[in-house]
Parts: C-alpha cells; structure tokens; sequence
C-alpha cells in the first residue's frame, strides 16, 4: 500500500475551483491544505486567491517527484485538453494513484487509453455544485468500497453524490441532472418574460420568476411529498393555477412531453459525444 496521501487537482477553472473551496472550506472531508496541489499554468482569480490564501502547493503541470505523493488525481480540464496534457501526466503517475474525472463526454474506456490500467471513476456534476447544492452522479472501472468512499469523500462537497453500476446510464444522467439547470434557467426566463409581457415592470417580473423558482426548489427540497403531489397541493379546482396548467399540459403532451423529447436530445448527443471521443 502506497503511503501517497495527496490529491492533485488537474483544471483550476469553474468547477475545479469550486470543489478545491468545498475541500478547504469543509473540515469533515478532513482534507488539509498541505496535501493539496493545484496544477494549472493559469489559475483562475478565486483559484489563485485560495492557492494564496490556504498556501498551498502550485505548479502547472505534474513532476515526477510530485507524483510519488499524490494518491488521487482529480481531472477538471476541458475535454479537449485531454490529449495534450495526458502523455506527459500518464507516465509520471503511479500504477496505484487514482484516476476521478468530471470532463463530461468522456467515457472510462477513453480515460483508461490515456491513463493506463489503474482505479478510475468517471463522475458527473452538475453547476449547483458552485454553492454546493450540486449532485453527482459516479461510475468506476472497479468495484469496491474504498474508491467509491474516496470519490464520494471529494465530491460531496459540492452537494449529493450517486453511485450506478453501468455506464451507460451517465448519458440520462448528463440530460436530466447535467443539463437540468439549463431547463430550470430558461423556465425563470420564460416565467419573468411572460409576466413583462402581462405589464409587470421588468425589474419586478425579473424577481418574481427568480424567488419563485428558488423558493418552490426549497419547497421540493423540505417537503417529503413528491412533485406531483405538490403541484396538485397549489392546484385549486377551476382556478388560475389550473387554468395555466391546462395549457402546459395540453395538446400533445404539453410540457411533459417537451421535456421527454429535450432531454432524450441530450441523451443522444451525451452518447454521441462519447462515442466520437473513443474513436477519435
């Protein structure tokens, strides 16, 4: 068993910065600063302010000696940096370091041509996970109980975290959850422009739509009722509520079935990506 207790961090922009805030600002994970490393020739402003702050270790890119301590290697580059930056991290890896990726598209079989045979979880996040209210989604090439309580220690901090067996599901998962704060954003934006278009003021329509979606997200979040259940909960007979929802849920399947047909999209082009990637 290797003594190697670091975790480097491969990728400083949005989403590794905010899981390196969740490592250093939550004590539980038990992760300290000094068995932190940052590898990125250009931090972002709130990445290096923390590298400052916390100071902690910075290079950009992995040496050799740096390997020897480094237990896991989080991956949080742009998927297509992956070719130029894995023929010189690989090599220097040891056999046993640990491989966890967030880059989306890109698939354990990808991830193990470029790193070689070693522990290697693919996970997917999603952008919540900058105020920690994320969830994650994770997949790895072994079974076991170790990387799985590895992985999930270093990802929780961004919010909840999921296990599945196969694969193949993280392309439903990239459309549902991955892609879902988009949905959610453009029905705030949707919701605030119908109500200017009502003659609402556009500041007032604009606040309106947001509380409304943060405040029925929180609803969801505290109630042990279901959405289904919640949505009949403020839908009065007859009322305005139903006469809105008579529309979303009309001709043709309405919402629903828009929203079945979009993240069906997202599921295809999540496996095509994939796909691509692997043949390229």
């Amino acid at each position: 068993m290797s003594n190697a207790q670091k975790i480097a961090l491969l990728g400083a922009g949005h989403m590794g910065g905010a899981l390196l805030a969740g490592w250093l600002r939550r004590k539980s994970t038990g992760i300290k600063p000094e068995n932190v490393i940052v590898l990125d020739p250009s931090p972002s402003d709130e990445v290096q302010a923390l590298i400052e702050e916390h100071g902690l270790e910075h290079a950009p890119a992995m040496t050799l000696a740096m390997s020897t301590q480094v237990a896991t290697v989080l991956v949080a580059i742009k998927p297509q940096m992956l070719d130029k930056i894995a023929p010189t991290l690989a090599p220097v890896l040891a056999p046993e370091t640990a491989v966890i990726s967030i880059m989306a598209g890109t698939t354990i079989k990808r991830l193990e041509t470029v790193f070689g045979d070693r522990p290697i979880v693919r996970a997917m996040p999603n952008t919540p996970a900058a105020v920690g209210a994320g969830i994650s989604v994770c997949v790895s090439n072994l079974a076991g109980e170790a990387i799985e309580k590895s992985a999930t220690k270093l990802l929780s901090v961004a919010g909840e975290v999921e296990w599945v067996r196969d694969e193949r599901l993280l392309g439903a998962v990239t459309a549902v959850s991955g892609s879902g704060p988009a949905y959610v954003f453009l029905l705030a934006e949707a919701l605030a422009g119908a109500g200017f278009g009502e003659g609402l003021p556009r500041e007032l329509a604009d606040k309106l739509a947001r509380q409304t979606v943060i405040g029925a997200g929180a609803l969801l979040a505290a109630s042990e009722k279901d959405p289904q259940a919640l949505r009949r909960a403020v839908t009065s007979p007859n009322g305005t509520t139903q006469a809105a929802l008579d529309v979303l849920m009309g001709a043709g399947g309405g919402l629903p079935e828009l929203v079945r047909m979009a993240v069906n999209a997202a599921e295809r082009r999540s496996r095509q990506i994939g796909a691509d990637a692997d043949n390229g």
